[in-house]
């Protein structure tokens, strides 16, 4: 039988697509071009965001097993510690979840592949897209298997997470501007010793650059990222699609060794993994065609400041798998699905900003720059973490916990401070029914006589939670109802006085076409 979704790469991003899928009996097909997951760390960090999305699928806790959270962040400037940051202090209340972990990439994928397969399915490995054809009621594809046998087939939808050369997107013909700093970075798995090697997150600002140190997985590890030459001040912007990352001169280790020694006092007793590689800032002109999508770095790369990249993925995941599931059970008519590049290319493009303007501020030689990052950075940063309001806006920015779709189609209703296409406001146990299967109501204080009528009637499940001083600094609005899409976002806020408004989204939204 056809799949309703074939998903071409299995990488973190595809991985996550097809599992959220998967839980609610959709159709799914997995395959990467690969022959094994990836056998490097690469992407490092997972945000509160991406691990209250693993709540909702039930993995949490067995994922925190296999991870390692980190609280601790540290500043340091001309090899001086200037500013220590607490996450789990500047997330208190804003998330279950008030940290971030570390999980090299190859054990998370390793991790979500074992989950997939409970659910049934199996990544097809050597298995490559070679071409696609849209059809008006699916997709043909020619897919090509490790021993040279091709294979056609078809699928209702087609999910591009194939990386930043990704064939999907380039059968499509979707541009993908941008371009490549001009700065080459290292990136080296270490084991060693040092005051830097602690268990928490280390950056270094200088004047001509910066090192980060990210913690691994057991005492005494960490993974180091730098720049191995002098950077140029301006972003190559010229091209369309990334060039390789891999430089063509075969740096090593002793390069570089001797700036990290130096700068944090780390002494390397040895080196698992090293490789150069240069950074990218680009998003697709398109995330959508039809019943075609572009997910994760398909779509769009950029800086690793932050960590955000696989976070953004997931949350792409995430975000367009709900809008399947129910429009393939006939759930929602078809306009849900165009929901998902409003929403998610929004985001992108902001963070490619954001993150484009750290890291020319991080890595710039002009000196502006410098005297910023030397000067003022010490002075100032340790005032402002004092202060509660810039530590709640710093964890909610990182964690990914303020994303928002107010101009989606989908986003309706406010109330207080919190508007349709926010993330619902965390308070005690109010995430413990969000389990990404279903469309729900919240009511916080009095219900309304007409709710639970109307629900029965829309088939559509509720929960009411008594009234709690902490829920007004939560976010939340006493008496307020709250329709939750799947992924625990706020469809509509609303005072709940009549059922009229709650009844006609369900009309435009929660019912097929014709």
């Amino acid at each position: 039988m056809d799949p309703d979704v074939l998903i071409c790469g299995a990488g973190p991003t595809g991985l996550v697509l097809a599992l959220w899928l998967a839980r609610v009996g959709i159709r799914v097909r997995i395959v990467d071009a690969a022959s094994e997951p990836g056998t490097t760390t690469r992407a490092l960090v997972v945000h509160a965001r991406t691990l209250e999305f693993y709540q909702q699928l039930g993995i949490v806790e067995t994922f925190l097993r296999e991870a390692t959270p980190f609280e601790g962040v540290n500043l340091w400037v001309r090899r001086k510690p200037v500013a220590h940051a607490v996450l789990g202090v500047m997330g208190a209340g804003l998330s279950p979840f008030p940290y971030s972990t570390i999980c090299a990439q190859d054990h998370h994928e390793r991790f979500l592949v074992r989950q997939l397969e409970q659910c049934g399915v199996v990544v097809e490995r050597s298995t490559r897209l070679v071409d696609f054809e849209r059809q008006p009621q699916a997709v043909r594809v020619t897919l090509e298997r490790g021993d040279g046998g091709i294979e056609e087939s078809r699928a209702a939808f087609l999910a591009g997470c194939d990386g930043a050369h990704s064939r999907v997107r380039q059968v499509l013909g979707v541009g993908f501007p941008g371009g490549t700093y001009s700065q080459m970075f290292y990136v080296a798995d270490i084991e060693g010793s040092g005051p830097a090697l602690n268990g928490e997150l280390h950056v270094a600002l200088d004047e001509s650059d910066f090192l980060g140190v990210f913690p691994l997985r057991g005492t005494g590890t960490a993974r180091l990222i730098g720049i191995v030459r002098a950077p140029e001040d301006r972003p190559d912007r010229s091209t369309s699609e990334p060039a390789d990352d891999r430089p063509g001169e075969p740096l090593q280790w002793s390069d570089v060794s001797g700036r990290a020694a130096e700068r944090l006092g780390i002494h390397v007793s040895r080196v698992n993994w090293f490789s150069t590689y240069r950074v990218h800032h680009r998003v697709a002109r398109r995330f959508q065609d039809g019943r075609v999508f572009l997910l994760g770095d398909a779509a769009h790369i950029h800086s690793p400041a932050g960590g955000q990249g696989m976070n953004t993925g997931i949350g792409d995941a995430v975000n367009l798998a709900w809008k399947l599931a129910e429009v393939i059970r006939g759930h929602a008519p078809w306009k849900l699905l165009d929901s998902y590049e409003i929403e998610r290319i929004a985001f992108a493009r902001r963070l490619v900003s954001t993150t484009d303007r750290a890291f020319m501020f991080a890595t710039s030689s002009g000196r502006l720059a410098r005297w910023v990052r030397t000067r003022v950075v010490p002075l100032l940063l340790p005032r402002l973490i004092r202060s509660a309001t810039v530590r709640r806006l710093m964890f909610r920015t990182v964690s990914q916990t303020a994303i928002h779709y107010r101009i989606s189609p989908l986003s309706q209703g406010r109330l207080g401070a919190t508007r349709g296409g926010d993330r619902l406001p965390w308070y005690a146990d109010n995430y413990a029914s969000l389990d990404g299967r279903s469309w729900q109501l919240h009511v916080y204080g009095r219900v309304p006589d007409w709710v639970e009528d109307v629900c029965n009637s829309l088939q559509l499940s509720w929960r009411a939670f008594g009234w709690q001083p902490g829920m007004t600094k939560a976010g939340l609005t006493r008496d307020g109802i709250y329709l939750l899409r799947p992924d625990g976002h706020i469809a509509l806020a609303d005072p709940g006085r009549s059922p009229v408004a709650l009844q006609r989204f369900a009309r435009d939204w929660m019912t097929r076409d014709g």
